[in-house]
């Protein structure tokens, strides 16, 4: 099937690795102009590699751009004045008490976690409007819907995502322009892969017996029992990304193995 997406040029925040880096080598297998961003030269350079393995003939450029304040979403839209799909999909979590999380820590998650996609959004979408052909995406998670216990300043930036979605697809009545948010689950990209060897670790048992007490005692209402691949939820966002998901507009899709039980 064609989606339509050649010749479009797409940024993803935080493309070196998980689900950004998946869906970066999506796009670009759809002959998107794909932008890849991270925060190191190093760490830009080897998705950039790593892409081109994957899709020989991918127009690809890069930009190092760090969230933690306003100066990245600056020097992404300085390199890249105009493009015609956002994936706001840079993000960090960690799992802490809530007691024992402090006032700076809220604030960053917010800083990275949704700000970053307010200020770029912000940034692209009158000219996405101009053009009248633009898609936003935000990659949230099923924690915005059900909030995880043990990372609830996490979960408070991917509900915040939800909303600034919907309310800016209000925005596009009209328009050929679309804003979604997608919703993985549990996803084995990099950072989880070393949150589960540390569980197992902590445990005295080994990954695999950790990911499958972790859909036994933290996430239960799992229906497939197990973590998505990145290429799971690569394969939704460059969807929604394309020209045949014109009709999805203000709609939060989900591609969470079934955890979250509302039909809703």
């Amino acid at each position: 099937m064609d989606l339509g997406l050649a010749g479009k040029t797409a940024l993803v925040t935080g493309s070196t690795a998980g689900i950004g880096l998946a869906s970066a080598i999506g796009l670009a297998r759809e002959g998107a102009h794909v932008i890849v961003n991270g925060r190191t030269e190093k760490r830009v350079q080897q998705a950039r590699e790593q892409i081109l393995k994957e899709v020989p003939n991918a127009k690809i450029s890069v930009v190092v751009a760090d969230f933690a304040s306003a100066q990245g979403a600056e020097a992404v839209t300085k390199a890249f004045p105009e493009v015609d799909v956002l994936v706001n999909n840079v993000g960090i979590f960690e799992p802490k008490d809530f007691e024992k999380i402090p006032d700076e820590d809220w604030l960053r998650f917010f800083e990275v976690n949704v700000m970053s996609g307010v200020r770029l959004s912000r940034f692209y979408f009158p000219k996405m409007k101009a053009k009248n052909w633009g898609r936003i995406i935000f990659v949230s998670s099923e924690s915005g819907v059900q909030i995880p216990s043990e990372m609830i300043h996490y979960g408070m930036t991917k509900t915040a995502q939800v909303a600034v979605a919907r309310g800016l697809a209000e925005l596009t009545t009209g328009t050929g322009v679309t804003v979604n948010s997608v919703l993985p689950g549990p996803t084995m990209s990099e950072g989880v892969s070393q949150f589960v060897a540390d569980l197992g670790k902590s445990q005295g048992v080994d990954a695999k017996t950790a990911e499958r007490d972790f859909f036994v005692n933290a996430r239960p209402t799992s229906i497939i029992k197990r973590f998505a691949t990145t290429e799971e939820v690569a394969n939704m966002i460059v969807y929604v990304s394309s020209e045949k998901a014109s009709a999805t507009n203000g709609a939060s899709l989900r591609v969470e193995g079934g955890i979250v039980k509302a039909i809703l």
